[in-house]
């Protein structure tokens, strides 16, 4: 039985039991393999864009003897997949920017025909993910946020709504953060922040902002030189940013006691 990365582990949970998977940049099919081997699903593609890793899915699926459940194909995002073949996708360990124009690029070739669930593992730029599962009647179901090797995750776990709009307006409803800000940059801080991860407030979530702060006061300190507009612009964009990360994380404490 192969053993799964923490991060890895976190998406199988989130697939549901035989659901038919489309693993795209899959990463030696280490997933797809997983849940064949754990009896979770019986189908299976892992998509890969390069013939490196595609070849190194290929020995993995025919090391575990899996040929029949499992199969490895080459192309560039959603285009491994036909429209209807697969209800589940997973996509790991990009930028949420990628992963967003993956998604649209697949939904303008209608390969999402059928795709009722998504689990989404962006390495930065979440935000970017959550605004496009919005806008495609997608509602975010569960987060999860963890630490492994050092770097800290956030996994999405998505369902296909007819209800979607209702849904997320109460997912993005700017009354669940009590903070003296502008209702219109609370929906943006929840969307930036997790809807999920930003209620439950727990210690990694807390250690990444408290982390990003640091990055702009970082870039503060680097700006400090130059009184160029562009540069006076960008010292302006990082103190606000820094004062309504504050307040979030302010309120996030005094909730919890």
């Amino acid at each position: 039985m192969i053993q799964l990365s923490e991060r890895l582990q976190t998406v199988a949970n989130y697939v549901q039991e035989g659901s038919k998977v489309a693993d795209i940049g899959s990463d030696h099919a280490l997933l797809p393999v997983y849940l064949v081997q754990s009896q979770k699903i019986n189908f299976a593609i892992a998509g890969e864009v390069n013939e490196g890793p595609l070849q190194a899915a290929i020995t993995q699926v025919k090391q575990a003897n899996l040929e029949a459940s499992i199969a490895p194909r080459k192309g560039d995002g959603l285009a491994v997949i036909q429209a209807g073949e697969v209800n589940t996708i997973t996509i790991c360990g990009m930028g949420g920017a990628l992963m967003r124009d993956i998604l649209e690029e697949g939904k303008v070739n209608g390969k999402l025909e059928g795709v009722t669930q998504l689990i989404l593992q962006p390495n930065i730029g979440e935000d970017a993910v959550r605004y496009w599962l919005a806008d495609n009647d997608f509602v975010i179901v569960d987060e999860t946020i963890l630490e492994e090797d050092g770097k800290i995750y956030e996994v999405i776990h998505a369902h296909k709504s007819e209800h979607a709009k209702e849904i997320n307006s109460q997912l993005y409803d700017p009354s669940k953060l009590p903070i003296f800000l502008p209702d219109e940059i609370k929906v943006i801080l929840l969307y930036r922040m997790g809807p999920f991860l930003t209620l439950e407030g727990n210690d990694v979530w807390r250690k990444k902002w408290t982390l990003e702060i640091e990055k702009l006061k970082m870039r503060l300190k680097s700006l400090e030189q130059s009184n160029s507009t562009q540069a006076l612009l960008k010292k302006h964009s990082s103190q606000q940013e820094i004062k309504m990360i504050n307040e979030v994380l302010t309120w996030q404490s005094m909730d919890k006691h």
